[in-house]
């Protein structure tokens, strides 16, 4: 019989129109398939107060918004998403999909913004504790790319979705340098490839992930 799985935390990053928002429910779906207990989520939001913190963060008419309030904002709502629902998620042995958390913030606030990272981790520390990912998917295109697919959808462009391509070329180069730097927990994923290759990509890193999980003593 398969030793008992503890509850994982696995975040998916990138830039806009890299098409992670879409790989969740495939990701949670592979997961329970494995006979795991999991919970969806999102960042800025996913409890209460903290998508209220999102609506502030993406309303096109907050543009003139400070770097430094951002800032304070992403990890205020970061706070509360961690109490009311990954930590207990975690405590509790589920596992957990998170669409974006940190790295998001290095790579748009620190990347795009030109906040000192030391700055960032600093609020990491302070909000997170010990608290890191267990797997990051990182999907990876070109900024061009990203920013057709993600302005030929429906409905009103976001305060990111609005920002310049040199600005996500800035955040596509932390996100690919944090990857490289860490190869133990990121995986690189080539977003330009057809959604289901993306998927079988996906899952095969998924099973692998938890094939290792279950290994450990």
């Amino acid at each position: 019989m398969d030793k008992p799985t503890p509850g994982r935390f696995i975040t998916l990053e990138g830039i806009e129109g890299a098409g992670k928002s879409s790989q969740v429910e495939p990701l949670a779906s592979c997961l329970r398939e494995q006979g795991l207990e999991v919970v969806t989520t999102r960042e800025p939001g996913g409890s209460p107060i903290a998508e209220r913190l999102r609506t502030l963060l993406l309303d096109p008419d907050n543009a003139g918004m400070s770097e430094t309030a951002e800032l304070l904002l992403m990890f205020a709502a970061r706070a509360e998403h961690l109490e009311k629902k990954i930590c207990p998620a975690l405590a509790a042995g589920r596992w957990v999909i998170c669409d974006r958390f940190t790295d998001a913030t290095y790579a748009y606030q620190g990347g795009g913004r030109g906040v000192d990272p030391a700055r960032i981790a600093v609020l990491e520390d302070l909000v997170q504790g010990g608290l890191r990912p267990d797997l990051t998917l990182v999907f990876d295109l070109p900024p061009a790319l990203g920013l057709e697919r993600a302005r030929s959808r429906a409905g009103r462009t976001d305060r990111f979705e609005s920002e310049t391509q040199r600005f996500f070329e800035a955040v596509r180069a932390v996100y690919l340098e944090r990857a490289r730097a860490r190869p133990q927990r990121y995986r690189l994923l080539d977003a330009t490839a057809p959604m289901d290759e993306v998927t079988r990509r996906i899952r095969d890193e998924a099973l692998a992930f938890i094939e290792r999980t279950r290994a450990r003593p």
